[in-house]
């Protein structure tokens, strides 16, 4: 059996540290808001190329408080408009209503399966106040026309980079003096005001458990953001917002912490199993999205936290690899805009997106995956007859 993504194989790449690490968290006796945690912020921060780095519960609060913390301080109000790719995972949709604001959904490129930024700016309007781009898949979704519609319409540019810890983009510009890296890139997560990051286990950063944390630049965002997920405290017993509970635990961070210095290999194992792919799929029925080839160059803008194929024949050719003993995933079988819990969006016509979810299927590939396993993948994905 291949398995799409065998946790207890990736975690057991760097079992003795993680182990080490852990044992020293439940030996201090401090379990939250302690030096772990500390000390991971400070070194995402370095990593992403940002000035401050504060650990939440998970991807969702950190997407979520995000736009609370800039509702705090007056930036968006109640009925904004945030523009967001229709092809997503609903957490990014589910922070903006969550906020009151309005989501603008925006059809990807079919070459990239990212938002197609040349539709960008005809969705904007007066009420249009940010765009939160997607990282999706773990490419780099930034181009240099969002960056521009930004500063022409003076919109705050979001990034939900739960899905590419570690990606570089090839546009924009040399990183700053307090990035840890020699590579002159900056990172997903640095390249807009904020960006939320989720470390769920499955993630190529991924904690233990539930974890994630927002990236920026600005310290009155940074300061408000690290209050309202405390409670809405800056001080011990002092509330300045109604607040909510979402830290990230020391047990997390010290996991985070070990994993972050394996992070870019892990991402280097997994760009030469997406290479493979690229090169050895003949499949006709098979198509390989332009950005995961393309992202194969030395730039490195893709980590590959899910190599997509678009097969017509989807369903069939996952059934098909089941029988075979490779397990496969959907990402995802039903598009945001036909979910139930926003039918008022139903009547909505996405054709590219609906193409997407209704096609694209997810092949195994992660940093544990042997050079056997990958070349069976593939093996029988050339025998797939349509």
């Amino acid at each position: 059996m291949i398995e799409y993504l065998p946790l207890k194989r990736i975690t057991a790449l760097h079992a003795e540290e993680i182990h080490e690490a852990v044992a020293s968290i439940i030996d201090s006796g401090w379990y939250l808001r302690g030096e772990a945690t500390a000390r991971f912020e400070a070194d995402y921060a370095r990593y992403i190329g940002t000035k401050h780095c504060i650990g939440v519960a998970n991807g969702l609060d950190a997407l979520t408080i995000i736009l609370r913390a800039y509702k705090e301080l007056g930036v968006l109000n109640e009925g904004d408009e945030v523009v967001v790719p229709a092809n997503t995972y609903i957490a990014t949709i589910l922070s903006i209503t969550e906020n009151r604001l309005r989501p603008v959904l925006v059809e990807p490129s079919i070459d990239t399966l990212e938002i197609d930024d040349s539709l960008i700016e005809q969705a904007i309007t007066p009420r249009t106040r940010a765009i939160m781009m997607v990282h999706l898949y773990g490419c780099c979704a930034y181009t240099p026309r969002i960056a521009d519609i930004c500063r022409r319409h003076h919109l705050l540019l979001l990034e939900d980079n739960a899905q590419a810890h570690g990606c570089l983009s090839p546009y924009a510009a040399p990183l700053p003096p307090y990035a840890a890296t020699l590579l002159q890139q900056r990172r997903t997560g640095s390249l807009g005001h904020a960006a939320a990051h989720s470390f769920y286990p499955g993630k190529n950063l991924g904690a233990l458990g539930d974890a994630g944390a927002v990236t920026t630049d600005d310290d009155r965002l940074a300061e408000t953001v690290r209050a309202i997920a405390n409670y809405g405290s800056s001080r011990k017993y002092v509330f300045d917002y109604i607040g909510r509970n979402s830290r990230l635990d020391e047990v997390q961070a010290a996991v985070l912490s070990v994993k972050l210095k394996h992070l870019d290999s892990d991402n280097d194992r997994r760009r030469a199993i997406a290479a493979y792919y690229c090169d050895q799929l003949k499949a006709p029925a098979v198509t390989i999205p332009h950005s995961s080839r393309s992202a194969l160059r030395p730039s490195l803008s893709h980590v590959f936290h899910i190599f997509p194929v678009l097969c017509q024949q989807r369903d069939r050719l996952q059934a098909f690899l089941a029988e075979q003993g490779v397990q496969t995933i959907i990402h995802y079988p039903i598009p945001p805009h036909k979910q139930q819990c926003y039918k008022e969006w139903h009547n909505l016509c996405l054709p590219v997106t609906e193409q997407i979810h209704a096609q694209e299927l997810s092949l195994p590939c992660h940093q544990a995956m042997t050079d056997a396993e990958v070349e069976t993948v593939s093996n029988l994905i050339n025998k797939f007859k349509q």
